[in-house]
């Protein structure tokens, strides 16, 4: 069983997590992973982040990745919570979490799904900064950790 959910408000972590293993006795591994927004990018100060979508194709998309992570690992559950709008530093923006029987296919996939999430899912990041807004660039080091799952 797996969720994605593409949202404007906030998520509890603790309930999150708590829901992915809920009455599973099997679960011997929940991995999860939370990204956050920064108030610093490329050197300058970032006082908001808005996360555009492209509504029905990015939940497409992340349900796709994690059919894909599903079906390299063993997953009991997997959650993909990705958050839109604007956002403030410090705010939540992304929860990837799964839960497994073994915590090297929990990490394995955990890592799997962020790192094809940066890539795969059309989201698009604008910065406020005191240069004025900016939208965010793909990072080389993106690509670079999704071939490796290539090549594994």
């Amino acid at each position: 069983m797996s969720q994605v959910r593409v949202q404007t408000g906030d998520f509890d972590l603790g309930q999150e997590l708590a829901r992915l293993r809920q009455d599973d006795p099997r679960v011997g591994a929940v991995v999860s992973f939370v990204g956050t927004v920064r108030d610093m990018n490329d050197g300058s100060a970032v006082s908001e982040m808005e996360l555009e979508h492209y509504p029905g194709m990015t939940e497409r998309a992340l349900q796709d990745i994690v059919a894909q992570a599903s079906a390299r690992w063993p997953l009991y559950n997997a959650l993909v919570i990705h958050r839109v709008g604007p956002l403030a530093p410090m705010a939540q923006i992304v929860l990837v979490a799964v839960s497994a029987a073994h915590r090297g296919e929990a990490f394995a996939a955990c890592e799997f799904i962020i790192d094809y999430l940066k890539t795969d899912a059309p989201f698009w990041k604008k910065e406020q900064t005191p240069e004025g807004a900016r939208w965010v660039d793909a990072r080389i080091t993106d690509d670079s950790a999704k071939r490796k799952w290539a090549a594994a």
